[in-house]
């Protein structure tokens, strides 16, 4: 039985990354791994590391780099998706949680590490405009608002931006992202597993540079055993 690919998305916020995520894991029927509902998941579950996690979580806290490793590791433990293929999305998002998921994965490497390109410019425009329901979290930008401004066309709750929206608090998100990241895509594109590709454009175009990408590199490898 042929499996689906094994993939990773890096990007930085902004960048699409998830929408993307989404759409290939649909494409290639299997399942998108966002760390974020991985983490929401595991809390709810009431497993192990899910409720090491929930605690930081309900003080609004990031959550330790170990507790997010043990998190994945019991996501993987129990589903198929190391044998049936995933997208994986938030994670890993330095060189060390790459090394983790790498023991994690074990045989089961990664078929593409793809690291969706997007300029800093276009990434400020795309935060910087978004404005977000106080009530569903429906989200919207300034250059496409609700249909009455500024009220949620879903629930009718307040439109706003976010305090993390404003410029300032942006910028520093990516910097961080930067200095974290690089290393990470040193060590995939030391592996030779990684491909750059341009996130600017409509979703669709993106998305079908994507799935080039990953058909380059998924065919020669879909005939082996999983």
């Amino acid at each position: 039985m042929i499996r689906g690919p094994r993939l990773l998305l890096l990007g930085k916020q902004g960048a699409g990354k998830g929408t993307q995520a989404s759409l290939l894991a649909e494409h290639y029927g299997v399942t998108h791994l966002a760390t974020g509902e991985v983490l929401r998941a595991a809390a709810r579950s009431g497993t192990r590391f899910g409720l090491e996690a929930k605690r930081y979580m309900d003080e609004g806290e990031l959550v330790p780099d170990d507790i997010t490793v043990g998190v994945v590791e019991e996501r993987f433990g129990d589903n198929g998706e190391l044998e049936h293929g995933f997208v994986l999305d938030g994670f890993p998002r330095t060189a060390a949680q790459a090394e983790e998921l790498a023991r994690i994965l074990g045989e089961h490497d990664l078929d593409l590490v793809v690291a969706l390109e997007v300029p800093t410019e276009v990434v400020l425009d795309r935060l910087a405009g978004r404005r977000v329901c106080k009530d569903c979290g429906a989200i919207y930008h300034v250059s496409a608002p609700p249909e009455h401004p500024w009220d949620c066309d879903v629930c009718g709750g307040e439109v706003v931006q976010r305090d993390d929206d404003q410029e300032d608090a942006i910028k520093r998100r990516l910097e961080l992202y930067e200095q974290e990241t690089q290393p990470l895509i040193a060590y995939y594109r030391a592996q030779a597993v990684l491909v750059d590709i341009d996130g600017v454009g409509e979703t669709e175009v993106v998305f079908s540079r994507l799935v080039d990408a990953v058909d380059g590199k998924y065919e020669r490898r879909a005939g082996a055993p999983a």
